[in-house]
C-alpha cells in the first residue's frame, strides 16, 4: 500500500509511454481541470503494472483510455500517466493540447509526450501560460508533419548540429529525403532529453527523487462516459 517503506518514485517504463507533466504538486486541481475522477492510492510499483497492462489492452471497447496513474508531487512537478494523455493519437491529440493549455494557463508550464522504449518514435508537445511552444512528431506514420507547431526546442537544434552537423537554422520541413532520414532517425528518441531538459523525465525517477502526498490511480472521463 501507498506509505510503505518501498514506495519511492520508480521510473514508470513500458514499451509505449505516455504522460503529462506538469510544474506543480497540485494534484487535486491537476485532476479538476482533466476531469479524473475516483481516485485510488497506489504506489509506483504497482502504478507501473497497471500502466503496463493497459497499454497492451488490445481490447475493442479502448478500456486503455480508462484509467491514469497521477503521481504525487515529485521536485515539484506533477506526472499523470497512461494512453489518454498520448499527445499523438488522432483521437486524443487535440484534446490533450487543449488541457495543456489550460494546465499551464494555470500553473505555468504543462508538457505531453510519447515515447516508444523500443524505437518506435517520439512525440513532444510543450505549452507555457497559455501558449504553444512546441509540438513535434517523429514516429515514422504519415502525418507526423501535420503535428508541427511552434520553433524547434533549443535540444532539437543541438542534436542536429552536434549529431548531425547540420546548420543551426537547418529546417526539417524543407529538408532531402536523405536529411529528414536522418533528422528522423535521431529524433526517435529524444522524448527523454527534451523532458528532463524542461521539468523532470519520469524514466529517471529514483530513490533520490523528493517526492510528497500520494499517488493515485484515476478514472479518465472516457471511462465515466462508457459506463
Amino acid at each position: 500500500m501507498p506509505g510503505e517503506a518501498d514506495d519511492w518514485p520508480k521510473p514508470i517504463w513500458t514499451c509505449w509511454n505516455h504522460w503529462i507533466a506538469v510544474s506543480t504538486g497540485d494534484q487535486p486541481g491537476i485532476m479538476r481541470i482533466l476531469g479524473l475522477s475516483r481516485p485510488e492510492p497506489i504506489t509506483f510499483s504497482q502504478a507501473q503494472e497497471v500502466i503496463d497492462a493497459d497499454g497492451h489492452d488490445e481490447s475493442q471497447n479502448r478500456r486503455h483510455l480508462f484509467r491514469v496513474f497521477v503521481t504525487p508531487a515529485v521536485e515539484g512537478w506533477t506526472l499523470v500517466f497512461g494512453t489518454w494523455c498520448d499527445p499523438y493519437d488522432k483521437e486524443r491529440r487535440e484534446d490533450v493540447l487543449r488541457l495543456c493549455r489550460e494546465l499551464s494557463a494555470r500553473y505555468g508550464q504543462a508538457q505531453a509526450y510519447y515515447y516508444g522504449a523500443q524505437d518506435d518514435g517520439s512525440t513532444w508537445l510543450v505549452t507555457r501560460r497559455g501558449t504553444v511552444v512546441r509540438r513535434y512528431s517523429a514516429t515514422g506514420e504519415g502525418d507526423d508533419g501535420l503535428l508541427a507547431l511552434g520553433d524547434p526546442l533549443p535540444q532539437e537544434r543541438t542534436a542536429w548540429c552536434e549529431q548531425l552537423g547540420y546548420l543551426a537554422d537547418w529546417d526539417p520541413a524543407t529538408a532531402s529525403y536523405e536529411q529528414a532520414d536522418e533528422w528522423q532517425r535521431i529524433a526517435f528518441g529524444l522524448t527523454p532529453e527534451i523532458a528532463a531538459a524542461h521539468g523532470i523525465s519520469p524514466l529517471a525517477l529514483n530513490r533520490d527523487t523528493q517526492a510528497r502526498g500520494t499517488g493515485v490511480l484515476a478514472l479518465t472521463p472516457y471511462a465515466t462516459a462508457h459506463e
